[in-house]
Parts: C-alpha cells; sequence; structure tokens
C-alpha cells in the first residue's frame, strides 16, 4: 500500500431526505457532518479540516455549529459538482500535511427554502447581461439548448432520451430511501408535463432537502476504523464556461472529457476496469453526454446504448443505482450523493448492490456544463 494513500472513511446522509420543513440547511449540514463521524468511529475533536460549499451555511458556520476550530478550510464552490473537488482538494491536503482527517458536508432546503438565500444571479454578472435578456432563466431553460442540438446532430430520439428516466427508476424500485420509486414506461414519460422542449417532467430532477457528509484520512489511519476503506484512487477537476453559449460544442461537454481523462490517468485504469459509475443527472440528457465525454461509448450511441437496458439492473454497465437526481433525491447541488452512493456500493452496503464491484467513478457536473469533477475510488488499497 502506497504511504501517500487516501482513503474515505466515514460516509452518511440526513437521517432523512425528501421534503424536510422543519429542517433548515445549517441543520442539514450538522446532522449529516454527526452521522458520518459516527460512521467512521471517530470523535467530533478527531475533525482539523473542514471542506463545504461557501455560502449561507459555509464550512466555517458549520465547524462552527460543530464545535471545532479546524486548521484546515476549503469553501470551494462551482455548482454540483463542489464535492467531488472537495475530495480532491482533502486529499492534497493530507499529503501535504495541512490536515489529518477532513469533513466534507453539504445540506441544502432545497425544496422547503429554510434558511436558504434566493437563486439569482448578480445583475453584473455575464448571465445576467447576456443569456438573462434572451429568456434563459434557470437550468430547465438553459440546459435543454445542448440537448437540442445534440438530438439534431445524432438523431437521439425522445423514447431513447425517456429511458434514461425509465432505466433509473428500475433501480429506484430497489432503494428505500427513494423519493419516487413506483415503475415507469418510456410512454409515461412522454405524457409526463413538458416544462421545456425536449424536456418532460420526468426528465427532470427532483427538487428535495437533504444533505450527507465524508471523512476523509490517510490509508494507514482507516486500518484502525470500523468502516472498510473506500480509497481515492484518482480525480479531475476542470470547467469550460459560466455560459452555455460559450460551449465549445453543444453536443459535448469539454469539462466532462477533460476531468475524467485526468482521473482515469492518475488511478491507471481503462473504461473495461469501471465496475460501476455515477453520472450527475440533473436533466436525463446528461448521463448521455457523460457516457459519451468519458469515452465509455463513442458519439452519438448513448442514447441507444441506454435504451437498450446496458445501464439497468443486469445490464452491463450499472448505472445511478441509488436512483439518481431523476429519482432518488436532488437538493439542487447533487455531487454529495454520487460519492455517497459509490462508496456504499464499494462497500457492499448499497439497497440496490451491484456484485463484485471493486472500482466505482463519480463523474460530477457544476452549472450548466460549467464544470466538473471526477473521482475514481475503490476497495483496494493503491
Amino acid at each position: 500500500m502506497s504511504t501517500s494513500a487516501v482513503a474515505i472513511v466515514g460516509a452518511a446522509e440526513t437521517d432523512e431526505i425528501g421534503v424536510l420543513p422543519d429542517h433548515s440547511s445549517l441543520r442539514l449540514h450538522v446532522e449529516g457532518a454527526r452521522n458520518a463521524v459516527a460512521d467512521a468511529g471517530l470523535r467530533m475533536t478527531d475533525i482539523d479540516g473542514i471542506a463545504g460549499v461557501s455560502g449561507c451555511p459555509g464550512p466555517v458556520q458549520v465547524a462552527h455549529a460543530l464545535g471545532i476550530t479546524p486548521r484546515w478550510i476549503d469553501g470551494t464552490d462551482v455548482g454540483g459538482a463542489s464535492f467531488l473537488l472537495h475530495v480532491r482538494h482533502a486529499v492534497a491536503a493530507i499529503r501535504a500535511g495541512h490536515a489529518t482527517t477532513v469533513l466534507i458536508t453539504h445540506g441544502e432546503s432545497g425544496r422547503s427554502r429554510v434558511g436558504e438565500p434566493p437563486f439569482q444571479h448578480p445583475p453584473s454578472s455575464p448571465n445576467a447581461q447576456f443569456e438573462a435578456p434572451y429568456g434563459v432563466l434557470g437550468p430547465p431553460t438553459i440546459f435543454t439548448i445542448p440537448l437540442v442540438r445534440y438530438m439534431k446532430e445524432f438523431g437521439l430520439s425522445p423514447e431513447q432520451l425517456a429511458s434514461v428516466a425509465v432505466a433509473q427508476r428500475k433501480w429506484a424500485a430497489r432503494n428505500p430511501r427513494a423519493m419516487f420509486r413506483e415503475p415507469i414506461t418510456v410512454e409515461d414519460v412522454l405524457n409526463s408535463r413538458m416544462i421545456s422542449y425536449p424536456l418532460h417532467l420526468l426528465e427532470c430532477c427532483l427538487v428535495t432537502d437533504g444533505g450527507g457528509a465524508l471523512v476523509i484520512t490517510t490509508a494507514e489511519r482507516a486500518a484502525d476504523l470500523p468502516q472498510p476503506p473506500v480509497y481515492i484512487l484518482g480525480s479531475g477537476e476542470t470547467f469550460e464556461s459560466p455560459l452555455i453559449s460559450q460551449m465549445q460544442d453543444f453536443t459535448t461537454s469539454a469539462a466532462f472529457s477533460r476531468s475524467s481523462a485526468a482521473a482515469f490517468t492518475e488511478a491507471g485504469i481503462a473504461h473495461r476496469d469501471v465496475d460501476h459509475l455515477m453520472i450527475y443527472d440533473a436533466f436525463a440528457h446528461v448521463p448521455i453526454y457523460g457516457l459519451e465525454d468519458m469515452g465509455f461509448v463513442g458519439r452519438g450511441e448513448a442514447g441507444a446504448f441506454i435504451f437498450e437496458g446496458n445501464t439497468e439492473p443486469g445490464g452491463q454497465l450499472p448505472l445511478n443505482t441509488n436512483g439518481g437526481g431523476l429519482s432518488y433525491t436532488h437538493t439542487g447541488m447533487y455531487g454529495m450523493f454520487l460519492i455517497q452512493e459509490s462508496v456504499r456500493q464499494l462497500r457492499g452496503q448499497a439497497a440496490a448492490q451491484v456484485p463484485d464491484v471493486e472500482i466505482s467513478v463519480a463523474q460530477g457536473n457544476g452549472g450548466m456544463f460549467m464544470a466538473a469533477g471526477t473521482l475514481v475510488l475503490g476497495n483496494h488499497a493503491p
């Protein structure tokens, strides 16, 4: 085992996820943090590093609420992919000696809006100046722009797009914590209310309350803790543009490609080595982009790959096995829940457990194809 190996030793979500009007965002952070530290078999006083998205509450507020004073703080905020970047940064901090045990927290009252600031771009921001005047105001109207172009270029059918939601609902049906568990068909998806062409209601993510946290430390220390360690084998982070209109190519995410390539190179793995995959799915087309941009299938092939059942239970590439943002939960920033499910699968503790998972990859999206983070996780030390 490498002397620089770092592992996730604690991983837990809030006691409940869904609609929690009596939980503030700070309470969700604190609850997830306490659950993760307990899962790791540690005490809060063992934590000397903390990370979380800056804002209200940020990591300083969360640390204060927990009664700790870490010597390393990371408030990186690139949207929903932030937590994957926090893991990457925590690894670097531990290897550099800036911290020994890092807590990463997330809590978001996405549905009930208890303690949450209003979502809006500042008037001086590029988004407010150059896109909002044309009616591009929120995720459904922003994210549909590249999707329409992709459908035109590659012939992605409405049925293939709808099959993403169907496949993930099959996983959610096996997960008691999933918000939506009832089986759906392609016809159900296409008959659901149109939100923003071509996306129907069932092709859009949930809006929920919830949170979770991770504890990261050295592999040497992990050997003395109760949970099976999940090793961080590789990671990547990058961005493309804060403006959807400035993507290099509407049919591909350059950020997905670059971050995943970096993570795979660091981990020294090939696509055939991946047993389990989590791809951020704020909307149904994002896993399609992820499969192609990460190199699991060729350009224009992901829609058919999912439609043919390859990502659902029993398929060759299990994808979004908790039900994803479309059926499990989506608080607004979903990246924490990607990592949580990867950890559960690698520990053999998932509700919809995939047999013999040794390597899991989590691909995060920030903003609307703005930024990306990738983690390669494994249950064997590097």
